[in-house]
């Protein structure tokens, strides 16, 4: 499907057209201004000093001082009386209007520099004015008459006027405007109620169809009818039945909601209008709406179609929310009420315009969108199992070369949890490490060490730890895979390493669950606490004290001894009894705490009795592993501190020389 731009605007002419424009004007006044200026010629210049010379010999009979040019009259044969009647000087040595009686106008017929009356010869030169403060006093002193120049009047000082105080700042205020109303090249930001939804017309391009997308098989199934109703309506009004007007598409980052939708365009091969919930929004109240009434405007002039709006919760939330006022003036709210008044249903005949909306954040969404007419219907994108990964996987791997030994499921195996956009960028970190290694094909190797960039992060090779800190480091790590191995709690240790990786990590063991999970048990999260607290207990047996590096395991560890006893109701003290609120699923993560009901305090002490009992009796069957194993974490942390990496085989091997299992259990 091809891209159209459906915002309409105002046809100005372009920056460069206004710009280039003005540089005209200006030099059209700029020629005629120097044709004016051409027209008459220039007095005779003569220094300063010889001027000086001539006002002290009685030579000078008249003067005028400019800021950048003084004229002065000469008498070569008779002092000069004031009370002569004198021609005037000209105002300015350029003044071009006729005055043949003026000794001090120059013309193109006649040279300036001499007129010849009935006993005096008059000649008028010119010099540069410098810093004299002393000549007003010696043109006194001698009584010379002396004058200032007036301002000038010829039309060249004019037009240079006008443009000063006229065009200069009309054009500045026209480039603001321009600037404010069209920067980024956004020409329908003048037109502040049009709709900036993108069109994808079916048939210009390769358009997307569901064979495009994995891993979401149960939301495809969902969306086939309404490809079906928008195909062949018929079929369904013949029975009555009513297809829905609005689907709402839920779930995490990254599996793939906006492309379901347009795949669903592509099958069905209808327009499809393509808009961020937050282009809806923009300074001026009102606009927002208007931009509403306008999409879905133009959307029934194209019926059947289909309008996609991502990030629905930027214009969708709650009303309700927050501080608990409504029916004011805010925007968003506006343009909500406008979507919700869309919604209640529109048609254009037998044909249909559906709506499909994505979002991650549906809990903070308005009741009033998400009853039935309006979003009928919601499909969730979760991420995808172990088949819907080796499905991505696949899709992927076909865009570069891949080594034919490389097992694609092994490699699904263990990225759970990963979304689709993940996989995608898994698969392109995997060929850049092979075009930087100079490899023609993606090898198995470089998806395992895609892997861990993605999981740990980048390698840190530049960052050199002392002796004493490595050999802090290679036994904690061991410690950790030594407990894993005894107790898995889910998951299996493939790798050891002491290279540091991303922030902080100075070592990491990498556990690798062997299957998706989606329920654990009461053993299975005690295994997983005593796993973690395995780097701490090998500092205190080896070393007889612990360092700060265990921080990351202690918190992680906490929280899920909170967890179950707060949340899942493990603990046999405090009973089946849920002591935090609930909360609804969230897409973005786990990153907010649920808040604690209002419990008594015995209860508040008994909850953080047993959630230290917990991760006490996690530490105690770590610190019991690896007394029984000291050997065994001896050899390990000697290998690891002279190989720094240990997986594979090799390390599988060195696991299972650990004893203690049965009685760990």
């Amino acid at each position: 499907m091809g891209l159209k731009n459906n915002s309409r605007f105002l046809r100005l002419p372009p920056l460069g057209s206004l710009l280039l424009m003005g540089v005209g004007v200006v030099f059209l006044m700029y020629l005629i201004y120097s044709s004016i200026n051409r027209s008459s010629k220039e007095v005779p210049i003569k220094p300063y000093s010889e001027f000086l010379q001539k006002v002290e010999d009685d030579q000078v009979a008249r003067v005028r001082i400019d800021k950048h040019l003084i004229l002065y009259e000469l008498n070569s044969s008779s002092v000069y009386s004031p009370s002569q009647d004198v021609s005037p000087l000209p105002e300015t040595p350029l003044d071009g209007q006729d005055n043949s009686n003026n000794p001090l106008h120059s013309s193109n017929s006649s040279p300036p520099t001499s007129t010849k009356s009935s006993n005096t010869i008059v000649r008028v030169f010119g010099t540069v004015p410098i810093n004299d403060p002393n000549l007003p006093s010696l043109l006194q002193e001698k009584g010379i008459i002396f004058e200032a120049a007036p301002p000038p009047k010829n039309i060249g000082f004019l037009i240079i006027g006008t443009i000063n105080q006229l065009i200069i700042p009309t054009v500045i205020v026209g480039l603001a405007i321009y600037f404010i109303l069209y920067r980024n090249e956004d020409r329908g930001s003048l037109a502040f109620s049009k709709s900036k939804a993108k069109v994808y017309v079916e048939g210009e391009t390769a358009r997307i169809t569901f064979a495009d997308v994995a891993g979401a098989e149960e939301a495809k199934t969902e969306l086939v009818e309404i490809v079906e109703f928008l195909q062949n309506p018929d079929r369904f009004s013949q029975i009555g039945a009513r297809i829905p007007k609005g689907v709402l598409l839920v779930g995490p980052p990254g599996t793939g909601k906006t492309l379901l939708a347009k795949a669903v365009a592509g099958e069905a091969g209808v327009t499809f209008f393509s808009i961020s919930a937050s282009e809806f929004v923009e300074l001026f109240v009102g606009t927002g709406a208007a931009r509403v009434r306008d999409l879905f405007e133009e959307a029934t002039k194209q019926a059947p179609c289909i309008i996609f709006i991502d990030e629905l919760d930027a214009i969708g939330k709650s009303r309700s929310a927050g501080n608990g006022l409504s029916g004011g003036n805010d925007e968003r709210e506006q343009t909500l009420n406008q979507l919700l008044t869309e919604m209640d249903g529109f048609a254009v005949g037998d044909a249909t315009v559906i709506v499909l909306a994505a979002t991650n954040r549906p809990e903070t969404l308005d009741p009033a969108l998400l009853r039935p007419g309006r979003f009928d219907r919601q499909v969730l994108v979760d991420r995808p199992d172990l088949v819907g990964r080796l499905a991505i996987l696949e899709i992927y791997a076909q865009r570069v070369e891949i080594d034919p030994d490389v097992n694609l499921k092994d490699i699904a195996t263990h990225t759970p949890g990963f979304a689709g956009a993940d996989l995608a960028n898994l698969v392109n970190e995997a060929a850049l490490l092979a075009a930087r290694n100079q490899r023609e094909y993606v090898t198995q190797g470089d998806f395992k060490e895609a892997i861990e960039r993605v999981v740990a992060g980048l390698e840190k090779k530049s960052r050199v730890l002392a002796d004493q800190e490595k050999k802090i480091v290679a036994y904690h790590e061991v410690g950790h895979a030594l407990v894993g191995a005894v107790m898995p709690g889910g998951g299996k240790v493939s790798k050891i390493s002491i290279v540091p990786r991303g922030l902080s990590a100075l070592g990491y063991t990498l556990k690798m669950p062997t299957e998706d999970r989606f329920l654990m048990s009461d053993l299975e999260f005690r295994q997983q606490i005593a796993m973690l607290l395995g780097g701490r207990a090998a500092e205190e047996i080896i070393f007889g004290s612990v360092t700060n590096g265990a921080s990351d395991d202690l918190q992680r560890a906490t929280d899920i001894a909170e967890r179950m006893v707060t949340t899942y109701g493990m603990s046999k003290v405090l009973g089946p009894l849920a002591y935090q609120k609930g909360q609804q699923a969230n897409f973005l993560g786990g990153n907010g705490v649920n808040p604690r009901r209002l419990v008594s305090e015995e209860t508040a002490k008994a909850i953080d009795e047993e959630v230290k009992q917990i991760v006490d009796s996690g530490h105690e069957q770590a610190l019991s592993i690896l007394n029984r194993n000291r050997d065994l974490l001896e050899k390990i942390a000697q290998q690891l501190l002279d190989i720094e990496v240990i997986e594979g085989e090799e390390l599988q091997h060195l696991l299972a020389q650990v004893q203690g299992f049965d009685s760990a259990q």
